[in-house]
């Protein structure tokens, strides 16, 4: 018979026996459990309207090019500008040696004096004719004679007033000015050198403010766009410089070409940028956003949501039972970092943004948690997208 101090020893063994088969048989049980269900984030698809545009390449161009040549023959006096800076309209550029050109003044001028003179006595004669042949102390033929000498003096008068007239033009041509505002060029004929007229190229000067961006659209983006830009509103482009995306700018387009370049297939456009401090300089490369369609009601989708299975494109859709259901989509075109869905999802539908790579099969069971959407487009103005 076993002692009091044994029975308890046997007791305990069998407690604690007991007691680890319990630990044992719940671990079994929590690891036979299934984890729960992965979290992923979605967005309840929202329709908006959106205008598509699409991307071309361009150059900026000045609004008005001037060539300065001389229009009289001399030699150049004077430089009267700093090569590359901006000038005024009215500036004096170029002075040609106007000493010969202000003899030519000073002869017609005489010229002139005299002309008038010989019409006053021509006159007086004439007049003198007039009232003898009233008294009939001379014949008609001398009085038509005198007449005649006083028409023929007031042609020289005119002859010589118009001569002074050339030459003082001419005296005014050694003085080249700026026609307009702008940034001139460097100096093609410099001091001393014989500038001959119409031919000598001086300088050339450009109008910086406003600037020019001429590109061209193929024939389909042309005509597409021809809905949205026959308005009257001024339509807004979105213009990158020189490849850097820190120069965007906003232009309105004003011009149209009125035919389609039968060599290239297509349609020139300009729009026109305020440049008031002359940092938009011309022949810069220009990247112009142009818009080509509307839509009225769109579902934009972030980009990472949609996946690829070998030429198909398809999203996860969570249903009312967040199970993970695959559907096939058609995209279209890229708004910023969101694609257009124009077939496989509708308005409403919860689609998964982030945590796609949780879910390893369609029916798979998710915790989804909802993001905001994009903006509905009664919150803000219509979306510019551009070709993807």
């Amino acid at each position: 018979m076993l002692s009091a101090s044994s029975r308890g020893i046997l007791l305990g063994l069998l407690i604690a026996a007991l007691l680890t088969g319990c630990e044992a048989k719940s671990e079994e049980a929590a690891a036979a459990a299934p984890p729960p269900p992965p979290e992923v984030e979605v967005v309840s698809m929202v329709a908006q309207p959106i205008v598509l545009s699409e991307s071309f390449t361009g150059r900026v161009e000045a609004a008005e090019t001037v060539e300065l040549r001389s229009r009289v023959s001399g030699y150049i006096q004077e430089v009267a500008f700093e090569e590359g800076e901006l000038v005024e309209q009215g500036d004096l550029l170029f002075l040609i040696d106007p000493r010969p050109y202000q003899a030519r003044v000073n002869a017609a001028q005489a010229d002139l004096a005299q002309a008038r003179s010989q019409q006053a006595q021509a006159g007086s004669e004439a007049e003198r004719a007039r009232v003898l042949l009233g008294r009939q102390a001379i014949s008609q033929e001398v009085h038509d004679q005198r007449q005649s000498a006083l028409s023929n003096a007031r042609a020289m008068v005119d002859a010589a007033e118009a001569a002074l007239q050339t030459a003082e033009l001419d005296l005014e041509y050694t003085r080249i000015t700026a026609p307009v505002s702008g940034r001139v060029g460097r100096a093609m004929v410099t001091r001393g050198n014989l500038a001959n007229a119409d031919q000598s190229l001086l300088t050339t000067l450009v109008t910086i403010d406003p600037i020019h961006v001429y590109f061209e659209a193929d024939e389909q983006a042309a005509f597409a766009s021809h809905a949205l830009l026959s308005g009257e509103e001024p339509n807004s482009l979105q213009i990158e410089l020189g490849g850097d995306a820190t120069r965007q700018f906003t232009g309105t387009l004003d011009f149209i070409d009125n035919r389609l370049n039968p060599n290239t297939g297509t349609l020139q456009f300009r729009a026109v940028l305020a440049n008031p401090d002359g940092r938009i300089r011309p022949g810069e490369f220009a990247r112009v956003e142009m818009p080509v369609a509307r839509l009225a009601q769109a579902l934009l989708v972030d980009g990472k949501a949609i996946l690829t299975d070998q030429d198909r494109r398809y999203v996860y859709v969570v249903d009312d039972n967040n199970l993970a259901q695959r559907r096939q989509v058609n995209t279209g075109r890229q708004v910023d970092e969101r694609t257009v869905i124009s077939e496989g999802v509708a308005a409403g539908d919860r689609v998964i943004v982030n945590g796609v790579q949780k879910v390893f099969m369609p029916g798979m069971e998710v915790s989804p948690q909802t993001v905001p959407a994009a903006p509905a487009a009664d919150a803000q103005p219509a979306i510019a997208a551009r070709e993807d």
